[in-house]
């Protein structure tokens, strides 16, 4: 299993401590620098990777520590340095732990996971050998197929750190699935579950009763031809697959109370060199927090204040590749939003994917879901927007266990698929509460309630009949 440790320090790793932190197996071992510098190597005599190390990131949001580590970090802005001990090989992974230790004793600071740092000395690599290439020809890759590359990552949560967003990448040229090991208790990053593709692509997690299961679906896996498949029962059919679920999934967890308000949607803005993207995330995030969002990021940890200019130049700088961001809150109201942006030839598209958490005490403000609706569909091109509230973490962080579906509270249609739609079929719905129209009444869009009991599946069955007469079938 690879080691995954980072170092949390005020000021920033200087050339001199990073050597020494590069030290740690002696001067025998060979340095290799990747990626233009942002990541350099150790390597065993046979040029194999044994210890990968990212260049230092300047975090300056609050949390993303907590968030993702479960640390207690320096106030902001601060650094940190992430390190990967290749698989399998004790030893490297002793070099990662006195890596961080040298940087955290050198520069001030703190080492992750807590106790990692056992000792600053020089570790004995005599006869150290790693893994071959090209199972590790990406840093987080442990295991390569002709089918899959598989990830073990043993940390809290699972992140969209720059380490796994390369494998991502990776697999997607290769056109491989991407399955995600960890041990029980681990949990992902909404982020990574709203990246993570279709089949073969899985969370695969390890369980004491019965060996591993789906982290997602809770289907009972089993290693076979090189990938994790789903274990089939005995009295299985092409029609009934039966397919056994894992104990620990379908038991899930009580239900504490936590909710969250999940929404959906996606803006096409006319193609302009004086857009400003961002702009329809932070009208969400006001009308429903009564602030801005705090931070954002092209990887997790988020490390960027929140700003429209950042972001739109980053945007503009890799069109017409597509570009992806994650949006955060405060630790006092999570939140968190994934961004697509995407040159198409309608224009520039952003898909957003974003919830916020409430505790038991806390209730979802759902009465400004419908003003962030109509911020949306007046000043920001609003496509079309679902919002749910769901039985889920306050955290935003997803479990390895069954956790109930989202209901819809409000689906808006954007002014433009309102004008587009024969007839009056976008006013005349099998709903029992008509649409509310936002926005001028020469051009508007269309608000569809529903009642949003997380209790009450029933709202699905509105919403499907809805999606049916819309699309006129």
């Amino acid at each position: 299993m690879t080691k995954d440790v980072v170092a949390l320090t005020k000021k920033m790793p200087d050339p001199l401590s990073v050597i020494a932190g590069l030290l740690s197996g002696g001067p025998d071992l060979l340095v290799g620098a990747e990626a233009e510098g942002a990541l350099v190597r150790l390597h065993d005599e046979q040029g194999r990777p044994l210890l990968s190390v990212e260049a230092p990131l300047l975090v300056q949001v609050r949390g993303e520590a907590q968030r993702l580590l479960g640390a207690n970090e320096p106030e902001v802005p601060y650094w940190w340095t992430e390190a990967r001990a290749t698989t399998g090989v004790k030893e490297a992974e002793a070099l990662a732990g006195t890596f961080v230790g040298r940087i955290a004793t050198l520069v001030g600071g703190t080492a992750w996971p807590r106790g990692v740092a056992t000792s600053i000395g020089v570790v004995n690599t005599e006869g150290m050998t790693a893994v071959p290439v090209p199972a590790a020809a990406q840093p987080a890759v442990d295991v390569l197929t002709d089918k899959v590359a598989v990830v073990i990552q043993d940390r809290p949560v699972v992140a969209m750190t720059s380490w796994l967003a390369d494998t991502f990448r990776a697999a997607a040229e290769a056109e491989l699935g991407l399955q995600i090991v960890t041990p029980a208790g681990t949990r992902l990053s909404p982020a990574v579950r709203g990246a993570l593709p279709g089949w073969p692509s899985r969370w695969v997690v390890q369980d004491e009763k019965c060996g591993y299961y789906d982290g997602l679906s809770g289907a009972i896996l089993q290693w076979a031809n090189g990938l994790f498949v789903t274990l089939e029962s005995p009295d299985a059919t092409a029609e009934d697959p039966r397919t056994p679920i894992a104990e620990t999934f379908a038991q899930g967890a009580a239900d504490t109370g936590e909710r969250q308000l999940a929404v959906s949607f996606r803006c096409v803005h006319p193609a302009d060199d004086r857009l400003v993207l961002g702009g329809a995330v932070e009208s969400v995030w006001r009308e429903i927090t009564g602030e801005p969002p705090a931070g954002w990021g092209t990887e997790e940890p988020a490390n960027l204040p929140w700003s429209l200019r950042q972001l739109t130049d980053v945007a503009f700088e890799r069109s017409p590749e597509p570009t992806w961001v994650v949006v955060v809150g405060t630790p006092e109201r999570p939140g968190l939003a994934t961004v697509r942006i995407t040159r198409t030839t309608a224009g520039v598209e952003e898909d957003v994917t974003l919830a916020f958490g409430y505790g038991a005490a806390e209730e979802p403000p759902t009465g400004a879901v419908q003003r962030a609706a109509e911020a949306l569909a007046t000043r920001h091109d609003l496509q079309s927007m679902l919002v749910q509230v769901r039985r889920a973490r306050r955290d935003l962080s997803v479990p390895p266990h069954f956790e109930g579906p989202g209901v819809p509270y409000a689906f808006v249609l954007g002014a433009e698929e309102v004008r587009t739609m024969p007839g009056d079929r976008a006013r005349r719905t099998p709903l029992r509460e008509k649409p509310r129209e936002l926005g001028p009444r020469t051009r508007p869009a269309l608000y569809y309630p529903f009642p949003g009991d997380p209790s009450d599946l029933s709202g699905w069955q509105d919403f499907e009949r809805l999606m049916r007469h819309l699309k006129g079938t």
